[in-house]
């Protein structure tokens, strides 16, 4: 299982992971659900207690992961793999263009 927190400016807004059987799941933080319930993240994903699944990493997750030219440099420079994308995903897009970064949690920092 791999997850990374996801920050929406300077608030932890929630979680994405990738399950062992492949699953992507995004469930938004309960203090940002109270404290920002109409601060999305994106227009396809509300505010809501309850958590996004799918079989696919959610398209706005995916338009985060650089392209052309500047993928195929993070996943040489990274060594992963084009089709990994939650590995890209949590390797490039920390420090991303826009509101929303993410924040890989390794397996000593998991809660």
């Amino acid at each position: 299982m791999r997850q990374g927190k996801v920050f929406y400016k300077e608030n932890l807004a929630g979680l994405i992971t990738e399950t062992d059987e492949g699953e992507y799941i995004f469930h938004y933080d309960e203090d940002y659900v109270e404290q920002n319930p109409n601060q999305f993240i994106c227009f396809t994903m509300p505010v809501t207690k309850e958590p996004y699944k799918d079989k696919r990493l959610f398209p706005f997750f995916e338009g985060l992961i650089p392209e052309g030219w500047l993928l195929e440099i993070a996943s040489k420079n990274w060594k992963i793999n084009s089709n990994d994308r939650m590995g890209l995903l949590l390797a490039c897009c920390q420090n991303c263009i826009g509101a929303v970064s993410i924040i890989p949690i390794n397996g000593e920092d998991e809660e």
